[in-house]
């Protein structure tokens, strides 16, 4: 399942998928095959590897240290590096704070925070979401407090995502209590070794230390570190999610574990043959890789635009929910396919890339822990219901 390329653009992707070969540890790509999460030096070490190439922010324009590429080489460098099991570059900064300082910090703050992040310097984290406050972002009740140059933050994030690792953490703050819904936010970039932040883990359903609270008790922030204008920081998390939510698509990761769907497909038995040639599950897998390649296709038009640097509009929201499913469903699959092998689950024994009572085909190991913890990906970056609502009202004006 591919589209036409040019002869430039093959050869684009030849270059790359040498790159990954060639300088990708085995070890990461051990782990990766085995279904198993990036450590933190596998992120870092991989992030530095690509930054020596000049390839860590390719979606950057050139005079911050990206590449200018063209949307296609962006869809095709991501889907080289799915396809060879390398970590991504990592998000909270390249795809989400990065992009929102580049256009609306000071040039200060650019000098600042934008070669740290490219270095890998800084690794960041994202304190969006709060107890209560999910989906419902606008109604976040974390305080910002100016007194002189500080601002004094209290409250509470949570889900969020590796903070245990990170350096400096963006955050939506209220700096008007009295201000309705979105007005009165404001977006403070903190450095994660203030006094008075504290992380505390959430281990997740599938056994792993992924997101955690993190926590703000009178922690005092330099006015220099708010990114704009006072209370406009909506403006700015809207910025920040259709960057984001475009990055959701997940196409090079879901084309791979689609491959890998079918291998497992063809290697298990339905009466004596491959159950990739059962006609209803072929009709399934079928089914899914349709749907994956209309995904592709929005995925390129939105690249397009956000090269041309026209707005992002609800189009991202197709590619969230849309990519969202097809990962879901591709995961549902392989469990399908593995049939009983796929149901224990002993998370302390997936990690390590076993199946649960160290039985059945090594393809199942990880299938059930993977399962579980993509059941957050129709709800993380506002829920998938809230973006059909985004759809509905914006494109189809219902």
């Amino acid at each position: 399942m591919d589209l036409d390329f040019s002869a430039a653009e093959d050869r684009f992707r030849e270059d790359v998928r040498g790159f990954v070969q060639a300088r990708l540890p085995p070890a990461v790509r051990a782990r990766a095959s085995r279904g198993l999460s990036p450590t933190r030096d596998d992120y870092l070490s991989w992030h530095r590897t690509l930054q020596e190439r000049g390839w860590v922010a390719p979606g950057w324009p050139a005079k911050f240290g990206g590449c200018d590429w063209s949307p296609v080489q962006l869809h095709i460098f991501e889907e080289e590096m799915a396809r060879g099991d390398a970590p991504l570059p990592l998000p909270f900064g390249t795809k989400m704070v990065g992009p929102v300082i580049m256009e609306f910090g000071t040039p200060a703050q650019q000098g600042l925070f934008l070669p740290r992040i490219l270095s890998g310097e800084h690794w960041w984290c994202q304190g969006y979401s709060e107890p209560g406050a999910g989906s419902d972002l606008a109604s976040l009740k974390t305080r910002a407090v100016r007194e002189g140059d500080h601002y004094v933050v209290d409250g509470q994030k949570t889900w969020t995502t590796l903070a245990q690792y990170a350096d400096w953490i963006f955050c939506l703050v209220r700096t008007d209590p009295q201000a309705k819904a979105q007005r009165g936010i404001s977006f403070l970039l903190i450095d994660m070794r203030t006094p008075g932040v504290s992380v505390r883990p959430i281990i997740t359903l599938d056994g792993a230390h992924e997101v955690n609270e993190v926590w703000f008790e009178n922690v005092r922030v330099p006015v220099g570190n708010l990114i704009g204008t006072e209370n406009q920081g909506w403006t700015y998390a809207k910025f920040l999610l259709a960057h984001e939510r475009s990055s959701f698509g997940g196409v090079g990761r879901a084309k791979r574990e689609l491959e890998r769907l079918k291998g497992v497909a063809y290697s298990e038995r339905r009466h004596g043959r491959p159950l990739l040639e059962d006609a209803l599950f072929a009709a399934k897998v079928a089914q899914v890789e349709i749907d994956l390649m209309a995904l592709e296709i929005t995925n390129l038009r939105v690249l397009d635009a956000a090269r041309a640097q026209r707005a992002l509009g609800p189009e991202v929201s197709i590619l969230k929910v849309q990519g969202s499913v097809i990962q879901q469903r591709i995961s549902e699959l392989l469990l399908e396919a593995v049939g009983p092998y796929g149901l224990p689950f002993v998370p302390e024994r997936e990690r390590h890339g076993a199946t649960a009572e160290g039985i059945g085909p090594p393809h199942a190991a990880g299938l059930a822990a993977r399962y579980c913890n993509e059941r957050k990906l129709s709800i993380f970056s506002g829920s998938n219901e809230i973006q059909r609502n985004i759809i509905a009202r914006m494109m189809l004006g219902f």
